[in-house]
């Protein structure tokens, strides 16, 4: 049991960061200071944190990679835990089951699947973030999703028990899940087909050429803003956006990208208020537009 953070800090080989900057954590690059950030590197470690923040009534949250986050500055009482780098191992088992750590990114078990001659992981390929956010939304990308691939699950909760769910018992959703909040998602199972290298490879390739084409890179950038609205519109959310807003409009370095109306981007030193700005002046036009009422995709955190 934990006495204080800072002689556990001291035995672990995880770390535990004080008043700790995030900004570098966020692919959108915006982000203050979080009152603790700890980065656990073995399941005991993460048990021991968590009965000890549970019991000073502290909520928290759990971060990936960052790719679909957007941080306030004003966080200096809120905790952050994100897994360390014993929680990336990625196997495969005798049946091309892919096991995979849930911090590890998507990327990265699609580029393992394909060196082991496996398909159906290609389009985690184009999936910016982790495992374990991406199970966390259900994301996807042309037409596949974590749904059509995960088996299992295995998490912890806030008593430290560790135990597995079956995909079978978890009610996917367009981008979300009804899996609790207050999970911790340590590694996951994916179901595989044998496939040639070459065709799995040809699979990947033509998927970021599509993504490359039709989205921005190597810019900071959270990602798609808002969720398609499916049940309001047949028309994409960026088709809504580019008919209802100028894509010229900015708040500070907040802007929209040229290259897809659905991604925002920071162009310079943009503020967690600039985001929003634009994020809600966004939301605003398009309603009074199209009558569509915009749901975001990006996860917000203050």
């Amino acid at each position: 049991m934990i006495k204080d953070l800072d002689s556990f800090s001291k035995n672990i080989k995880g770390k535990i960061k004080f008043d700790y900057s995030l900004k570098n954590h966020t692919w959108l690059n915006i982000g203050g200071n979080a009152k603790i950030f700890f980065v656990p590197e073995t399941l005991t470690e993460l048990r021991e944190f968590l009965l000890y923040i549970k019991k000073q009534n502290n909520n928290f949250f759990v971060m990936g990679a960052g790719s679909n986050l957007l941080i306030s500055e004003n966080i200096q009482n809120r905790i952050f835990i994100k897994l360390g780098k014993n929680f990336n191992k990625i196997s495969l088992t005798k049946d091309n089951i892919v096991i995979a750590g849930c911090s590890i990114l998507d990327k990265k078990v699609s580029d393992f699947a394909c060196e082991n001659h496996l398909g159906g992981l290609e389009f985690l390929s184009c999936i910016p973030g982790s495992v374990g956010g991406g199970i966390r939304m259900n994301s996807g990308c042309f037409g596949t999703e974590f749904k059509d691939v995960l088996i299992s699950v295995q998490v912890m909760d806030l008593s430290g028990r560790v135990f597995t769910i079956e995909s079978k018992n978890i009610r996917f959703d367009y981008r979300k899940t009804n899996l609790p909040k207050n999970l911790i998602f340590l590694s996951a199972s994916f179901k595989t087909q044998k496939k040639d290298k070459k065709i799995i490879e040809e699979n990947i390739h033509k998927l970021k050429e599509k993504k490359e084409t039709a989205q921005p890179v190597k810019v900071k950038t959270g990602g798609s803003t808002f969720k398609n609205p499916k049940n309001q519109s047949d028309k994409k959310v960026w088709e809504l956006i580019k008919e209802s807003v100028d894509d010229q409009i900015s708040f500070g370095d907040a802007k929209i990208s040229e290259k897809h109306s659905n991604f925002f981007i920071n162009s310079k030193n943009a503020s967690f208020d600039n985001m929003c700005n634009l994020i809600e002046f966004v939301k605003s036009k398009v309603k009074k537009k199209t009558g569509v009422s915009l749901e975001l995709e990006l996860e917000i955190v203050n």
